[in-house]
C-alpha cells in the first residue's frame, strides 16, 4: 500500500494506491492552516481502505516540507511528483498547466524539459479567484456558471489580486454585469499564466490541465483553449496528480496507519520565528487604550424623538456602503455600515426605504455622495451633491477636531492621507493600485485562515509574540505567513503581525515617510480598517504618538458628505430632489454595455438605466457621448497629447521603389517617428508604421513577453512587432541606442536600459524574427553624434541594401529637420494651449512623463480625464526648454528625466500650473525621479502628484487623485 499526501497552500489531498497503482481512496479538503489536524482527519477516513496492511507514506506540496521534516517522512518535490504521474498515465503529453491555491506551474515535457513556477505572487491561482469571488459575493462555482452567460469581457489586470480589484470594483460600482466580470476574471488568469509563467516559451502540443481551479471551472479551461488555439485535456483525478506521483515514488519505510495518525496527533512545532513586542503589555493597558479612544464621539440624537429636516451622506466605497443621516445641527441620527455585496445601488435603496418607513416625521432635504460609486449613487437616487472622498474626510475630521493637521483614512482597498496647513489641504498621498495596507489585506488573510476580520482583530490584541512580517504586498506576504506557521507562530501572533504590517505599508509605501514623527501633531485616523484595535495600536506605536479615532471611524466619509449637504443647503437652498418612499417603491435599475463609436478609442461604456428614463453612462474616456455640448471639437487646442497623436498619425506609408520597411510605434519611436519616417522615405522605402496601441496589441504579443516585471510600454513592443509580421513586413527597423539626443540639460544623455536595448530581448524571444525571410535591423547606433550617424547608418544599411553614402547623409539632414520641426510644433502648440486655458481660466496640468506615455493604451486616457475635470493639458517638453541647466541632487544622466526636472522647476514659477508625473510600474529609474520631483515641488510649496500606469485600465483611483488635487487647490484659493 502507498499513501501520497499533497499539502498545498490552501488544501490537502490524500491518495491511497495498492501495488498495482489502483486508487483505493482519495480525498480533497481545505485545511485552513490546520495542517496536522486535517492530516489526522484524512488518514482516519483512509484507514478502512488499508484493511490493516502496512503502508508507505510520502509528503509533497508547498506547505508539506516542514511536516515531512518534523515527522521524519520522505518529502517529494511536487513538480517531480507531477511528472511521475503524468508520464505514467498520460505519456504523450507535451505541456502540463497546473493551478493550485497559491501555486501555478507550467511543466514543459519532452527533450527540453523545464518547469516555470510562480515565485511569491499568487496572481492567476485559486486564491486569486477566491478573492475575486468574494468581491463579487459569489462562490467559485458561481463564477464558472456566470462566465457561461457572459456576452463580453473587460480588461482585468492579471498580475495579482490587488491589481485586479482596482479594475473590478469600479466596474461593480458602475453597474457592470457580474457574468461579464466573471469571464473577465477567468481570462485574466489565462493571461497571467501565459505572460507570467510561460514568459515567451510557446505552449503547444498535447496540453494537460491539473489542479483545483482547472478541474472545477470549465470556463477557465475554455478560456485557455481559446487563447492557446487548441483543446487541452482534463484527465480523471486531475486534482490528485501530485498526490498520486508522491505515492508512486519508491519508499522503503512502512508504517501502520495508527502509527501515522499518532505521529500527527502529537505533532509539535517549536517556535522559531522572529517576533516583535506585543501590542499591549497586559489587559489593563488595553482597557486604558479603549477608554481613551472612547472619548472621541460624534454627537448623536435618537431619531425616534426627532422631527424636522435632516441631511444624508452616502459613501459608496470599494467594498462597503456607509450612510449617515444628520440633524440640522450636525448630530448623527441614523447610520449604516455594510458590505455592498457587489451591488451598492441595492444596499442604498434598502437603507433609504428602511429609514423613510421607520421615521416618516424626518424629512431628508439634501443628500451628497462620495466614494467609488459616487456618481452611480448620486444619479440613482437624485442626490443633489457629490464630492471627492478626500474632501469628505477632511470636512468630517475638521468638524470634531479643528486643530487636525494630518488625516489618514484606510478603507477596503485604498489609503488616503493628507497634510493640512493653515486649515487647507497642503499635500495628498493615495495608494496607486495596491491594497497591501488596506482592509482587504487583512480580510484576505483572516478568511484564508478561517476567521472573520472581527475575530482576527480580537485575537491580535491578545498576541504575546507578534510575528515580524515586515512591510510587503499581499501576495508576497503569503509566503511569510506560511513560513511563520511552519515556525510555530500562533494564529493570534500572525494576525498581530499582519496588523503591524498594514501600518508599515501605509507609512513607508504610500506616505513614504522616512520620519513618521514629521506627519503632524494632531492626527485623525479614519476608515473601517482603524476600527481594528490592533491596527490602531500598531499605528500609534509606529508613530510614537497618540492619535484621534472617532467612535464611528468607518462612517467619516459619509458623515463629511452629510455635513457638506447641510452646508450647501444653508448657503444655496434649492428644492429637494431625493427620491421619496413612493418613488423608491417604483425604482428600477438595469445595466447594459456598449462600445462607443464616437472616436477610435472605442470606449466600453456601461449604461445604467433607472426608472423615468433616467440614466448614467460610465466608462467613457471623453465626454463625446455623455456631454456632446461640452466636448471640444478639436481636443488638441487644450490637450497636447491629442496634438502629438494627430501629428504622428500623418506619417503614412507611401509606395516607393525600395519596398517596405517596418517601424514599431512604441518606446523611443513615439518621439523619433518624424526622424525615421522622413529618413527612410527619402531613401525610397515604403515606411509601414504599426498603429497606436490598444489592448489587442498587448494580447497579440503576450506569448513572447519574457519578463512579467518589465514596464508595460516594453510589453506592448512585442505586439507592435507582431503587427508588422502579420501584415507581411519582411524588414523591421528597431536599433539599439545607448544614447539619446543631447539636449544639454543633464550630466549625460542616456536612454533608459529598456529603451536602449529592448531589441535584443525581442530578437531572442519572438521566434519569427529568427526566420531567414525576416530582416530585423537591431544594430547599435545613436542620434547624439550628427557627424558620425550617417557613417554608422551606411555600415548598417549596406549590409542589406545598396544605398550611396551621399543619399544617407542627405536623408539624415532632412530627418533632423523633420524632428526639429516636430519639437518646435509641440512648443508652439503648448503656448496656444496655455493661452486658451488662461482665457477660460482653466487650470493647466503639465502631464510629465516619457514620450511613449502619449500612447493611449499606456496612459489609458488620463489626458482626456483631465479635460473632463476642466483642465488644460501640456507635457514636460512644452516648457522644459525654458529653464537653464541646473545641477540636481541626483545623477541627472537621462534625457527624459532632465526634461521632467526642468518642467517641474518651470511650474514653480506659474501660479496656474501644476504637474502630474506619470510613472510606469516596472520602471526602476522612476524610483529616483519620483523622489527628486517631489523635492522640487515641495521646495515651491506645490502639491506633488504621481500617477502609476500599467495594464490597469480603470481610472477610478486616478480620478480621485486628480479631483483631490483640484479640490485642494480650490480650497487654498478661497
Amino acid at each position: 500500500m502507498k499513501i501520497g499526501l499533497d499539502v498545498g497552500s490552501t488544501t490537502m489531498k490524500c491518495i491511497v494506491l495498492d501495488d498495482t497503482g489502483t486508487i483505493l481512496f482519495k480525498k480533497y479538503q481545505r485545511h485552513y492552516s490546520r495542517i496536522p489536524e486535517t492530516g489526522v482527519e484524512l488518514l482516519q477516513q483512509a484507514k478502512p481502505s488499508l484493511e490493516g496492511e502496512k503502508t508507505t507514506i510520502s509528503i509533497s506540496g508547498s506547505a508539506g516540507m516542514g511536516l515531512a521534516q518534523n515527522l521524519a517522512l520522505p518529502f517529494v518535490q511536487e513538480v517531480y511528483a507531477t511528472r511521475i504521474a503524468v508520464l505514467k498515465y498520460l505519456p504523450h503529453s507535451d505541456v502540463v498547466i497546473e493551478l493550485g491555491g497559491e501555486d501555478a506551474k507550467i511543466l514543459f515535457l519532452g527533450t527540453n524539459m523545464e518547469v516555470r513556477m510562480n515565485g511569491t505572487c499568487a496572481g492567476g491561482t485559486g486564491s486569486f479567484i477566491d478573492q475575486m469571488a468574494t468581491l463579487l459575493n459569489v462562490s467559485q462555482d458561481d463564477i464558472d456558471r456566470l462566465a457561461k452567460e457572459a456576452t463580453q469581457s473587460y480588461t482585468i489586470a492579471s498580475r495579482c489580486g490587488v491589481f485586479a480589484k482596482s479594475d473590478i470594483q469600479p466596474l461593480l460600482n458602475q453597474g457592470a454585469d457580474k457574468a461579464d466580470i466573471s469571464l473577465s476574471i477567468l481570462q485574466s488568469v489565462v493571461n497571467q499564466t501565459i505572460a507570467g509563467l510561460a514568459q515567451g516559451r510557446p505552449i503547444k502540443g498535447n496540453i494537460v490541465y491539473l489542479g483545483g481551479p482547472l478541474s472545477f471551472l470549465s470556463q477557465l479551461r475554455r478560456c485557455f483553449d481559446k487563447t492557446l488555439a487548441l483543446e487541452g485535456t482534463l484527465p480523471e483525478n486531475s486534482l490528485f496528480y501530485v498526490a498520486i506521483g508522491t505515492a508512486l515514488v519508491n519508499n522503503d519505510s512502512f508504517f501502520a496507519i495508527d502509527e501515522l495518525i499518532d505521529k500527527l496527533k502529537t505533532y509539535d512545532i517549536k517556535e522559531s520565528y522572529t517576533s516583535i513586542p506585543a501590542l499591549f503589555e497586559n489587559e489593563a493597558h488595553y482597557h486604558q487604550f479603549k477608554e481613551r479612544h472612547a472619548k472621541a464621539k460624534l454627537p448623536t440624537v435618537d431619531p425616534a424623538s426627532y422631527t424636522g429636516e435632516a441631511f444624508i451622506g452616502i459613501d459608496a466605497g470599494s467594498t462597503t456602503v456607509k450612510a449617515c443621516v444628520i440633524t440640522d445641527k450636525g448630530e448623527l441620527l441614523y447610520s449604516r455600515y455594510q458590505n455592498n455585496n457587489g451591488n451598492p445601488v441595492q444596499a442604498v435603496k434598502e437603507f433609504l426605504e428602511t429609514f423613510m418607513a421607520t421615521y416618516p416625521s424626518i424629512k431628508l432635504v439634501k443628500g451628497c455622495s462620495t466614494g467609488y460609486g459616487e456618481q452611480l449613487i448620486s444619479n440613482a437616487f437624485n442626490l443633489e451633491y457629490s464630492i471627492v472622498e478626500t474632501m469628505a474626510h477632511f470636512i468630517s475630521a475638521r468638524s470634531f477636531y479643528p486643530e487636525v493637521d494630518f488625516i489618514i483614512d484606510i478603507g477596503g482597498q485604498d489609503i488616503k492621507c493628507f497634510k493640512i496647513e493653515d486649515g487647507v489641504i497642503d499635500d495628498i498621498f493615495l495608494n496607486e493600485a495596491c491594497s497591501s495596507g488596506c482592509g482587504s489585506f487583512l480580510q484576505t488573510f483572516s478568511n484564508a485562515l478561517g476567521y472573520t476580520p472581527e475575530n482576527a482583530a480580537n485575537l491580535a490584541v491578545s498576541a504575546k509574540r507578534p510575528v515580524d512580517l515586515g512591510s510587503r504586498c499581499t501576495v508576497f506576504m503569503n509566503s511569510s505567513v506560511k513560513q511563520a506557521q511552519k515556525d510555530g507562530a500562533s494564529v493570534a501572533d500572525i494576525f498581530a503581525g499582519l496588523a503591524i504590517s498594514v501600518v508599515k505599508n501605509a507609512l513607508y509605501k504610500v506616505i513614504r515617510s522616512t520620519d513618521p514623527t514629521m506627519l503632524g501633531r494632531h492626527i485623525v485616523v479614519q476608515g473601517g480598517t482603524f476600527l481594528n484595535d490592533a491596527v490602531l495600536r500598531a499605528f500609534e506605536m509606529e508613530l510614537g504618538v497618540e492619535v484621534i479615532r472617532a467612535n464611528e471611524a468607518g462612517l467619516m466619509g459619509a458623515y463629511g458628505c452629510a455635513l457638506y449637504a447641510k452646508h450647501m443647503h444653508a448657503t444655496t437652498p434649492i428644492e429637494t430632489s431625493i427620491l421619496n418612499l413612493r418613488a423608491l417603491s417604483d425604482f428600477t435599475h438595469t445595466t447594459k454595455t456598449i462600445y462607443c463609436k464616437g472616436c477610435t478609442n472605442h470606449c466600453q461604456l456601461t449604461i445604467n438605466k433607472f426608472d423615468n428614463d433616467r440614466k448614467l453612462v460610465s466608462g467613457n474616456k471623453c465626454d463625446r457621448i455623455v456631454k456632446p455640448e461640452a466636448f471640444f471639437s478639436d481636443p488638441s487646442q487644450y490637450d497636447i497629447y491629442a496634438f502629438k497623436q494627430q501629428y504622428l498619425s500623418r506619417f503614412k506609408p507611401e509606395k516607393n521603389r525600395r519596398g517596405q520597411i517596418g517601424i514599431p510605434l512604441q518606446l523611443n519611436f513615439l518621439e523619433q517617428l518624424p526622424f525615421w519616417h522622413t529618413f527612410f522615405s527619402h531613401l525610397g522605402f515604403e515606411v509601414v508604421v504599426s498603429p497606436f496601441s490598444n489592448r489587442d496589441t498587448y494580447l497579440a504579443g503576450q506569448a513572447t513577453i519574457s519578463s512579467d516585471t518589465i514596464c508595460y510600454p516594453a510589453k506592448l513592443m512585442h505586439g507592435h512587432i507582431q503587427y508588422l509580421l502579420d501584415h507581411g513586413v519582411q524588414t523591421i527597423f528597431y536599433p539599439c541606442s545607448s544614447y539619446n539626443i543631447d539636449e544639454g540639460k543633464g550630466d549625460n544623455h542616456f536612454n533608459c536600459p529598456v529603451v536602449a536595448y529592448y531589441p535584443e530581448v525581442l530578437k531572442h524571444n519572438i521566434p519569427a524574427l529568427a526566420d531567414n525571410s525576416i530582416t530585423f535591423i537591431s544594430d547599435y547606433l545613436s542620434l547624439a553624434d550628427r557627424t558620425f550617424l550617417p557613417k554608422r547608418l551606411f555600415e548598417i544599411l549596406n549590409a542589406h541594401f545598396d544605398i550611396p553614402r551621399r543619399d544617407i547623409r542627405i536623408a539624415c539632414d532632412r530627418a533632423f529637420q523633420a524632428y526639429e520641426t516636430y519639437l518646435t510644433a509641440i512648443r508652439k502648440q503648448g503656448e496656444i494651449i496655455i493661452e486658451h486655458a488662461r482665457l477660460r481660466k482653466m487650470p493647466i496640468m503639465v502631464l510629465a512623463g516619457r514620450p511613449y506615455h502619449i500612447d493611449s493604451e499606456v496612459n489609458h486616457g488620463i489626458d482626456q480625464l483631465l479635460l473632463q475635470c476642466g483642465c488644460a493639458v501640456i507635457s514636460e517638453d512644452c516648457v522644459a526648454f525654458k529653464e537653464k541647466k541646473e545641477r540636481r541632487k541626483v545623477l541627472n544622466q537621462w534625457t527624459y528625466h532632465a526634461r521632467m526636472y526642468d518642467a517641474a522647476r518651470y511650474v514653480l514659477t506659474q501660479s496656474d500650473m501644476e504637474i502630474i508625473q506619470l510613472v510606469s510600474f516596472g520602471c526602476g529609474l522612476d524610483a529616483v525621479t519620483t523622489d527628486e520631483m517631489r523635492d522640487i515641488m515641495s521646495s515651491g510649496n506645490k502639491i506633488y502628484t504621481q500617477i502609476k500606469i500599467d495594464e490597469i485600465t480603470n481610472l477610478g483611483a486616478v480620478k480621485i487623485r486628480i479631483r483631490s488635487l483640484l479640490a485642494a487647490l480650490e480650497e487654498a484659493n478661497q
